[in-house]
Order: C-alpha cells, then sequence, then structure tokens
C-alpha cells in the first residue's frame, strides 16, 4: 500500500537541534509514517533534493481571532513556513460576546491591534456567545494551517460586566464569574489566558481597553482558576513600571509569585529599547529567579528590530499634519503629482521638521521620526545607511529625500521605522537566552503598519545564512520545537514517526522574505501589508500541500488545536 506522501532525498533537520542528516519523510493519514529510506511509493512523491525538510514553523503570538473567518491559510504567517498558530493574545479575543454587544469586543480591538471594525462586521459570521461555542465555530471553519487560541481579559470581562468593564473595578461576583468562565473555557481547550496591562493598548477614544481596569488580584484570581485546571498559559502584555528600580522589583515580584502560586506557565514579551538599552536584563534575571522558585515563565523575543513600514501608500509620519493632511487625502496618482511640485514639497517639507504636538502616538502607529533610525527599503538588505546618512550624503533634508525616494519609484517605496529592538546584538543575545522564544510576530493585527510576520524567514535569512551567527539546526529547533514545546503543542515540532505532518520544504541558500506590498484584500476593501516568501518549495499542513512557492493548493486539513 502507498504512502500519502513520500518526499524524497531532502535534507531532514528534525526540530530537535540535532545535525541534518540526508532522508526521505513518508507521511500517511496526516503523520510521519517513517524517515530514512523509503522505498514504497507514495500517492504524491515530492523531491527535495537540494532543500531542508524541517518541522512547520509555530508561531505563538497572533492576532488572527477575526482574520480565521475570512483567511483560511494565515497570511501572511503562513507564506514564511508557519504551520500552527496562537492567536488571542494580550487580552483580545471575540469570545466570550454575545453578537448583539460585538462593539464591546471591537472596541478593545480596533485600535489595539489596527483591527478594521468594516472588516470585521463584513468578513465575520457570529454563531457564538461563549469560548467554547467560539472554539467550535473556529473547528468548523475550513482551514489551511492550525490554529489555537487564548480567552482574553477584555473579552471575558466586557461579558461579564458589560460599559462598566471599561470604567469599574470588578466586585466579588464579577470574578467569581470570571473565574467560572475562563475554566469553562479552559477544560473547552483554551490554550490558557491572556491579559493586557500596557498603556499602549487603549480605544478608538482614548480609554483603556477593558483589561487594563482591573485591579491585580482581579488577574491574580482568573489566573489561579486557569491553574485549577491542571494546564494553559497566562500571556500578559505588561505593565509599564518605568525605571524605577523599586517599582520594577515590586511588579517583578508579583510576576514571579503568580507563576509560582498558580503553577500556570506565563509569558511575556520583551523588547531591547534604545532610551534604556538595559531595561530588558532585569527581565531575563527574572525568568531564573522565577524558575529557582518553583515557577515557569518564558519570554517571547523576536528575531529583528520591531518596525513600522511607512509609506505613501499606506501611512507617513505626517499623515494628520497641517497641509500634509490635505494632500493624503487624495488619490495616491494625484498625490504623486502634487509632490513633483518643488514649492509645494518645500512647505510639506518645512512642516515637517516642525515640533510634533499632535496626539498620542500609541503602539505600532506612525510616530514622527527621528531619522537616524529610519532606513529605506529598496530591497530586503537588512544593513543599510539611515535615511540621515543618505540625506547628509546628498545634502538635502531627510523628509525631501522621503518625499524623493518615493517619487522615483512610482510611490512604491517603504521606510522602515524601529521602535524597539534597534540594538541587534541584544536581539541575539536574548533569542540565545535559554527561557526564550523566538515569536511574536503580532500577525493579524497592525495590518497596515507592521509585517512581522516574516521573523521566522528573517531568522533563516539573516542570522543563520548572512550572519552565521545561529547554525541553521538552532534556529530550526527555535521556532518549531521550542515554541511547540512551551505552548503545549507536544504532537508538532518535531519530525519523528507518529507525529504531526506539518512540514516545510525550503532551499537554505534563498529562503527570506519579499519586499512586502500593500493590497486592498480584506472585507470591505480595507487595505493591508502581504509579504510573501522566496525559497519555500512547498508547506504542509497535516500531510496535505497547503502552499508550493507561495501559491495555495486550496486544501484546508488545518486542524483547531485545543489545549
Amino acid at each position: 500500500m502507498a504512502f500519502d506522501v513520500v518526499i524524497k532525498n531532502g535534507m531532514v533537520i528534525d526540530g530537535s537541534g540535532g545535525p541534518a542528516y540526508a532522508a526521505d519523510v513518508a507521511i500517511q493519514d496526516g503523520r510521519i509514517a517513517a524517515l530514512g529510506r523509503v522505498n514504497e511509493k507514495g500517492k504524491r512523491t515530492i523531491d527535495a533534493e537540494g532543500h531542508v525538510v524541517s518541522p512547520g514553523f509555530v508561531d505563538g503570538h497572533t492576532h488572527m481571532d477575526a482574520q480565521v473567518f475570512w483567511d483560511p491559510i494565515g497570511s501572511c504567517s503562513c507564506y514564511h513556513g508557519v504551520t500552527s498558530v496562537v492567536m488571542g493574545n494580550c487580552g483580545f479575543t471575540l469570545a466570550p460576546c454575545k453578537q448583539e454587544d460585538a462593539d464591546l469586543v471591537f472596541r478593545n480591538l480596533e485600535r489595539a491591534e489596527d483591527l478594521s471594525r468594516d472588516a470585521m462586521l463584513e468578513g465575520i459570521d457570529w454563531s457564538w456567545e461563549s469560548f467554547p461555542e467560539f472554539l467550535d465555530a473556529v473547528q468548523a471553519l475550513p482551514k489551511g494551517i492550525n490554529y489555537a487560541g487564548y480567552i482574553g481579559h477584555s473579552a471575558l470581562r466586557t461579558y461579564v460586566m458589560g460599559e462598566r468593564a471599561f470604567t469599574d473595578e470588578a466586585d466579588e461576583d464579577d470574578v467569581k464569574r470570571m473565574q467560572q468562565l475562563v475554566k469553562e473555557a479552559m477544560y473547552a481547550g483554551a490554550i490558557g489566558f491572556s491579559t493586557s496591562r500596557t498603556l499602549n493598548h487603549i480605544t478608538a477614544d482614548d480609554r483603556p481597553v477593558a483589561s487594563r481596569l482591573a485591579h491585580w488580584d482581579e488577574v491574580r484570581a482568573i489566573v489561579n482558576a486557569v491553574g485549577e485546571t491542571g494546564k494553559g498559559i497566562f500571556e500578559i502584555a505588561g505593565e509599564a513600571p518605568g525605571r524605577d528600580p523599586e517599582r520594577i522589583r515590586e511588579y517583578h515580584t508579583r510576576l514571579r509569585d503568580l507563576a509560582v502560586e498558580s503553577g500556570v506557565t506565563q509569558t511575556w514579551g520583551m523588547f531591547s529599547i534604545r532610551v534604556a538599552p538595559d531595561f530588558w536584563r532585569p527581565y531575563f534575571d527574572l525568568l531564573d529567579e522565577t524558575a529557582a522558585a518553583g515557577g515557569r515563565m518564558f519570554a517571547q523575543v523576536h528575531s529583528r528590530a520591531l518596525n513600522t513600514l511607512l509609506s505613501f501608500e499606506s501611512h507617513t509620519p505626517f499623515d494628520k499634519w497641517e497641509l500634509w493632511s490635505e494632500i493624503r487625502q487624495l488619490p495616491l496618482a494625484e498625490q504623486q503629482a502634487r509632490l513633483a511640485d518643488p514649492q509645494l514639497k518645500a512647505r510639506l517639507v518645512e512642516i515637517a521638521n516642525r515640533k510634533y504636538t499632535g496626539p498620542r502616538v500609541v503602539g505600532a502607529e506612525p510616530r514622527p521620526p527621528q531619522w537616524d533610525f529610519v532606513y529605506p527599503m529598496s530591497d530586503m538588505s537588512y544593513d543599510v545607511p539611515s535615511m540621515a546618512e543618505l540625506a547628509a550624503q546628498r545634502d538635502v533634508n531627510p523628509v525631501e529625500l522621503m518625499i524623493d525616494m518615493a517619487l522615483e519609484r512610482d510611490m512604491k517605496m517603504f521606510f522602515r521605522q524601529p521602535i524597539a529592538n534597534e540594538n541587534q546584538d541584544h536581539v541575539l543575545e536574548m533569542m540565545k537566552h535559554p527561557r526564550s522564544a523566538v515569536t511574536f510576530s503580532d500577525s493579524g493585527a497592525h495590518v497596515a503598519q507592521i509585517m512581522d510576520s516574516s521573523l521566522q524567514t528573517h531568522l533563516l535569512s539573516y542570522w543563520v545564512r548572512e550572519k552565521r551567527a545561529l547554525t541553521l539546526e538552532e534556529a530550526i529547533r527555535q521556532i518549531t520545537y521550542n515554541t511547540a514545546t512551551l505552548w503545549g503543542l507536544h504532537d508538532r515540532g518535531l519530525l519523528r514517526a507518529g507525529m504531526a505532518a506539518d512540514v516545510v520544504i525550503f532551499d537554505p541558500d534563498t529562503i527570506g522574505a519579499r519586499m512586502p506590498e500593500i493590497v486592498h484584500d480584506l472585507p470591505a476593501g480595507a487595505k493591508r501589508l502581504k509579504q510573501t516568501a522566496n525559497g519555500i518549495l512547498h508547506t504542509l499542513v497535516n500531510g496535505e500541500v497547503v502552499l508550493s512557492d507561495n501559491e495555495y493548493s486550496g486544501a484546508t486539513p488545518g486542524q483547531l488545536l485545543r489545549s
């Protein structure tokens, strides 16, 4: 009897961190059936000569809760070898929630995660109220990749408290109800519980998202309820204690003590920032301290700078400024014509160089640039001169240079503006820490502002191939076995007989992100950034080919991954 798929002649890197080895891989009924020399035929045979065969990549930090209803393949993560994602991070989920109260969860999502309200209204077929019903709805959807999901604090809070969730502390009955619902969600298969306490997460009308109103005792009570179920992850978009050592220590003590008393694995994202270059180090010390105290905690880290992408096709830092706002409301072709006028350009440059006095910049929103930390993206080269350096070489103002470079490329020009992780030595150090996970794409959120769905291919192209700072085996382990294991996806992340057949076949000499582009393919015609990859021959999910050279096969083998 023939296998369903046989992958021949590839170089297997199995996710364990062990050395690559030449082998065939046989797949049957969605599982790895054999590795080694496979003489039996397959109903489909894939020649992987010259390619690496690895487990599918696991993305532990996405916001695809709405996107899954209109995009079965999980783009753009899927284009970069990702076969399983965890959604519902930072407390932002669509359940529990009644359909008539959808505005409550939209309010939390719309600005904090830059999700189009019109796209959500048009693209979501609402068929649930409880979180278990939401999971059932996701399970019933045709899916190209696998999805797991947290129950989010903001949605939980608004479901229990209604409008009071945006103004009040929870009372005792509110907290008890939230504890009951989070346990119900965990028993139904939620991957864990997530919350946000960061100042960056606000609503469209500049109020804190619902979870930020919670007293720490409320968070503690809910996480301890998760602990009673004996499973799950607690993910937190953390507080901002500033640089006061006493406040930082008090916050760290709360995190540590909660991890220990609840028994729930805790995770949060961490970046280096240039204004406080060593701010991240005590957080990494906390990981070891928590482990020594008997708790489990890991940091989510990125493979590069956290970048906002600026362009005239999407956003510039000056879109709401005087005169700029008038120009930016015009059709792009008309903007292009107007910007070619030297007098108008000089006026725009003068305005853009004034001191910023506008509204507060939140999260990944474009911000007034420091041109020493803005980089042109004429291709995917990462180590390039800044706009300040290039402007000095040409003896022009950086704003004028930005306009000229956009005009030279028919307005299809991106500029990369890091908002964190500017120091790449720190990035590498964080990735190598034994209690970190290389993830945090935010895929599904900030879709017209950032494009970090390519962090996995950047890891393989930049840190492995270009910098040789990691071996291919080390890097693949980071984004397969490590991530799968930390989130409890124990049948994924390794190529072993009996494991789920999530497989990526790629050329290590060419794998890497392609240039992003602006597309208008969201429901209601909303725009987003799209980025595909070079060098990935095939991506298989549960034994079926879902993508071949970025082209979707139409297969829907993806599963809901319940805890």
